[in-house]
């Protein structure tokens, strides 16, 4: 019986692909619907486990001193923990009174756990009271393109965060997919040939650098 709660509770987490669920929330920037939040723009939307701590101080910190790259990007951050809207504006005013760094985005006040429950943040063999760490990359028709876990006491990678940002964007605009390790002008992957006849044209494609007929790549 236990076990099929569980499967119940991991089978209601949206996934990769997944339109992100719809919510309505009060922000440190006003009352927002996610369905009309940030319009024609990507969203990184992240989770932490509670103010004044102090990995999550850093990770905020980290989003706001980078926002200028996210705002590059078209995207909007939107940060999320299970706390008070006054907690929220306390340690936004706290960090910056000590740190000179405002987080200049809306971190939802998630107190009734209504958002963190349907992204799956919660999560009860980690905490049954605190989201964990989640990103979710939401494209701008709202579909869910990646998710990033981590567990409480580990903070996140901020250049792998903008990394992925971007390839998912250059992804899409160029039909292309991504090596191990790449980065914005690294060469990118052509999709492998599905005829004989694009095979060919492969093969005499001089411009391509071919490690194998399946396995080419590409600069933009």
């Amino acid at each position: 019986m236990e076990a099929n709660a569980e499967l119940q509770h991991i089978n209601t987490m949206p996934r990769i692909g997944d339109k992100a669920p719809d919510f309505t929330a009060v922000t440190t920037k006003g009352n927002i619907k996610f369905s009309d939040f940030a319009k024609d723009k990507w969203v990184v939307m992240f989770s932490h486990p509670a103010d004044f701590t102090p990995v999550c101080t850093t990770e905020m910190s980290g989003f706001a001193q980078r926002k200028s790259e996210f705002d590059a990007l078209n995207t909007e951050l939107l940060g999320l923990s299970i706390d008070s809207i006054h907690s929220h504006l306390g340690w936004v005013q706290n960090v910056r009174e000590n740190t000179g760094v405002y987080f200049d985005f809306p971190i939802i006040a998630d107190i009734d756990m209504k958002v963190s429950k349907l992204y799956g943040m919660l999560q009860p063999n980690e905490s049954e009271t605190a989201a964990v760490r989640a990103v979710f990359f939401i494209d701008p028709s709202k579909k869910i393109r990646l998710i990033m876990y981590y567990p409480l006491n580990v903070g996140r990678n901020m250049d792998e965060i903008l990394r992925s940002l971007e390839a998912l964007q250059i992804s899409d605009e160029h039909n292309v997919a991504m090596p191990l390790d790449w980065k914005k002008g690294d060469k990118v992957i052509v999709g492998p040939p599905k005829t004989l006849d694009q095979l060919n044209e492969r093969l005499a494609d001089d411009s391509l650098e071919k490690v194998d007929w399946y396995l080419a790549k590409k600069s933009l």
